[in-house]
């Protein structure tokens, strides 16, 4: 008889690996927590994103349905298949013992929706057994819609744990909306620093047709991302003679109004959107500066990993971002305000002195990111689940 100690089975829910923050937290922790421990599987709705092959080959993938990209080029048949697979999605979604009859073929200790996009998904697991943990990412106070918003609070009310990426995600639903989680952890977003800098010498970006200094910005191109008021400050700066130039990495919805806005404004040669990247880092290296102009956050990777690159940065006030940046020490917070982003940019393009004191100190911001410290963080939530799970079983 073995004497090796029985694994914890956890089963990680989520809707597809589109590039975004919310997939590669998950994929950094199922190639980092202790697998000696766990026994992790990845249950996909879509098997589709540009973070596919990032899945490592000793996690366990349950596959819902086909993604885009196995689809066929074909219009007509592309739209028929993408009915039927809507049609069955929504099957799956209400009669969610058909979903696991068909494609879960164990039962786990713990099953973990990755974002707010997988809560349902979760509470309405066909195994009733397992401890249901959310993980939150999203600043609630921002959504327009908010009977949506407080339908998410209440949902998170019924999972076993809950985890926060930032401490300012808890906070606000405390205080705007009076809820408190009995069970619940704050789990900081994992980065390593030497993999950011390896990946950013991966190829070299030139800006041979660009000004210096550029401006760097990654982010879904999403209205309360806040590229629309990043074009109205950049505009307002070349006027006034301050040459630099602006790139931004990253699609979305807003793509064709962001490019008619700065069509509109005449900055079509210093404002460019570079689309997606699987390796962005050799953009934010060989650029000058890191602006964030972000409505709305949570805790966004990309300013780590500006940091890691030794950036200066400018950054909208929100979210997480305070827990992240020190202020004037090594990056600068604003208000989301068109002024303050606007005399934020202008001090980092007339003061070079300050700009260079700002650099210096992002040097040692990496040692605020202990990944190890996360990780254990993590595993030490999931023993206490399965503990709790063991005792209820007994009782």
């Amino acid at each position: 008889m073995s004497n090796q100690p029985e694994k914890i089975k956890v089963l990680f829910r989520l809707r597809s690996l589109e590039m975004g923050g919310v997939p590669r937290v998950i994929l950094d922790l199922l190639r980092n927590l202790p697998k000696d421990k766990f026994d992790f599987t990845l249950m996909l709705n879509l098997y589709q994103g540009e973070l596919i092959n990032d899945i490592p080959n000793d996690v366990k993938l349950i596959v819902v349905e086909k993604g885009k990209e196995q689809m066929s080029s074909n219009p007509i048949i592309n739209k028929i298949q993408l009915a039927f697979r809507r049609l069955k999605l929504e099957i799956y979604d209400k009669f969610p013992s058909i979903l696991y009859a068909l494609k879960v073929p164990e039962k786990y200790d713990i099953e973990i929706a990755s974002s707010y996009v997988e809560f349902d998904m979760v509470l309405n697991s066909a195994d009733k057994k397992s401890r249901k943990i959310a993980w939150f990412h999203t600043d609630v106070t921002y959504d327009k819609d908010q009977e949506r918003a407080k339908a998410r609070v209440e949902s998170m009310k019924k999972f076993d744990h809950v985890i926060f990426c930032a401490g300012h995600i808890r906070n606000v639903i405390e205080e705007f909306y009076k809820v408190t989680y009995p069970s619940s952890s704050i789990v900081y977003n994992a980065i390593h620093t030497e993999d950011v800098k390896n990946k950013a010498v991966e190829f070299t970006v030139e800006y041979d047709t660009l000004k210096r200094p550029i401006f760097c910005s990654v982010g879904r191109l999403h209205s309360r991302k806040g590229y629309d008021t990043l074009i109205k400050v950049h505009q307002q700066l070349i006027k006034e003679d301050h040459e630099h130039s602006i790139v931004v990495l990253g699609d979305g919805e807003e793509k064709n109004n962001l490019i008619e806005q700065i069509n509109q404004s005449g900055v079509e040669k210093s404002f460019m959107l570079l689309g997606t990247k699987l390796n962005p880092y050799p953009y934010i290296k060989n650029a000058d500066y890191f602006v964030l102009p972000t409505r709305s956050e949570a805790y966004p990777l990309v300013i780590n990993e500006a940091l890691a690159l030794e950036k200066p940065i400018i950054s909208t006030n929100v979210g997480g971002i305070p827990e992240m940046i020190d202020n004037e020490i090594d990056g600068v917070l604003v208000n989301y305000d068109e002024k303050e982003i606007y005399e934020a940019m202008k001090i980092f393009l007339t003061q070079p002195e300050f700009v260079e004191k700002i650099k210096q100190n992002t040097k040692d911001s990496y040692k605020k990111f202990d990944s190890q410290k996360i990780y254990n963080q993590v595993t030490e939530i999931l023993e206490q689940e399965y503990k709790l799970k063991v005792e209820n079983a007994r009782n």
